[in-house]
Order: C-alpha cells, then sequence, then structure tokens
C-alpha cells in the first residue's frame, strides 16, 4: 500500500513527496482547485495548512489519495 510518509511546501500549490516505496515526487495541485472540495484552498495561506497522516489532508476535511499524488507527480 502506497504511502506519503514526508511532505514538503515548495510554493505556490506544488508539493514535494516521499512516498513509502522512496520515491520523491513533486506535485503541483493546481488542477484540484477547481473543484468544490479544493475551492478554499485557492487561498494559499489555507493551501499550506495541510497536515500529514498516510497522505496529505486539510482542515475542511479535502484529502488526496496517495496514487493521485504519485502518478500526477513528476520525478524529483
Amino acid at each position: 500500500m502506497l504511502t506519503v510518509k514526508e511532505v514538503e511546501y515548495l510554493g505556490g500549490y506544488t508539493l514535494l513527496c516521499t512516498f513509502s516505496n522512496g520515491e520523491r515526487r513533486r506535485v503541483d495541485l493546481t488542477p484540484l482547485l477547481s473543484y468544490p472540495a479544493y475551492a478554499e484552498l485557492k487561498d494559499e495561506s489555507e493551501f499550506v495548512k495541510f497536515g500529514l497522516d498516510g497522505t496529505i489532508f486539510w482542515a475542511n476535511g479535502a484529502d488526496i489519495a496517495p496514487e493521485y499524488l504519485f502518478e500526477h507527480g513528476e520525478a524529483a
């Protein structure tokens, strides 16, 4: 089972994720901001308030599947 082990904010809406398989991927989450669940995260001051518990989550209940992050990320 793929999980996110570490996450680092790179600026804008981009995160650097380290996965349980040891790979690191840079993920731009801008495309998700058009969906209602992520709309309030357009405010970067809210976006940066993410947490990590096997994947990335926010206080508003939004989260992202680790598989999505891995598949949409660029090798770093």
